[in-house]
């Protein structure tokens, strides 16, 4: 057998935490970095956004799309 090989890979830092803010429903264009293109909220081990903060990020990506600022649903599925 080869030799294994490891990645050297950063570790992801916290936008929030980084930038010091706090997830907001009206910031939509920080709420886009963290959906996809299928308007699916990206998982914390994607983003690196910490816990606590995911949990805010996710109520902020909802109360967007309930105000219609964000897509349920991308609109280009075929």
């Amino acid at each position: 057998m080869g030799r294994q090989r490891f990645r050297s890979r950063r570790r992801k830092v916290c936008y929030f935490t980084q930038s010091k803010t706090e997830p907001d429903y009206k910031d939509v264009g920080v709420l886009r970095r963290f959906v996809n293109e299928r308007g699916k909220i990206v998982p914390r081990r994607l983003s690196g956004v910490s816990p606590a903060n995911q949990r805010k990020l996710a109520v902020a990506v909802k109360r967007a799309r309930f105000l219609a600022l964000l897509p349920f649903v991308a609109d280009n599925i075929k």
